[in-house]
């Protein structure tokens, strides 16, 4: 048998919040609340109601009662790069160099911004931090072209054509030559 639903506290909040819901998440906020606690529905029951998984009913009615009441934002969390080595600007600031040097010509080696990067840190890092590193500031690896600027097409052709000896007629027809007498 299934547990009686929590959140009866809260209840009046969650049906004076169905009425002045302004977005889709603070409706379903009040709706996880509301549908098991006035219709006795449970929380699979209420999450097909909502149009959303078992889990995600659950998490809106735990956010909406720890709230006291109150929808909080969905989807509004801490965010990503919980585990930065540096700050965007620290990032940029210690790109700087690199990417001048490869304005005037220079070439972006990343084995030596690793290198760098290992310095500022006071530790090893991966190759693929460099490349992430680049990847966050715009750098993209740029592919050589198929042909070399300076190449001839016309002189190449020329020199395709005269390479190449014509065979006699018989020996490319299969057939040799045979001793007359």
């Amino acid at each position: 048998m299934a547990r009686t639903a929590s959140g009866i506290k809260v209840l009046e909040q969650a049906k004076t919040c169905l009425a002045k819901a302004k977005t889709v998440g603070e409706l379903r906020q009040a709706q996880a609340v509301v549908l098991p606690l006035e219709f006795g529905l449970s929380i699979p029951q209420t999450a097909q109601a909502l149009g959303v998984s078992t889990r995600w009913a659950c998490q809106l009615r735990t956010r909406f009662i720890k709230e006291g009441g109150v929808p909080s934002p969905v989807g509004e969390g801490r965010g990503g790069r919980r585990r930065e080595n540096m700050t965007r600007e620290a990032e940029a600031e210690f790109l700087l160099p690199f990417f001048e040097k490869a304005k005037d010509g220079g070439i972006l080696v990343v084995g030596e911004i690793k290198l760098a990067l290992d310095e500022r840190l006071g530790r090893k890092v991966a190759l693929a931090s460099a490349y992430n590193l680049l990847h966050r500031h715009g750098w993209r690896k740029l592919a050589p072209d198929k042909r070399h600027p300076q190449s001839d097409p016309v002189a190449q052709e020329e020199w395709k054509k005269t390479t190449k000896k014509p065979l006699p007629a018989l020996i490319r027809s299969g057939r040799e030559k045979e001793p007359s007498d």
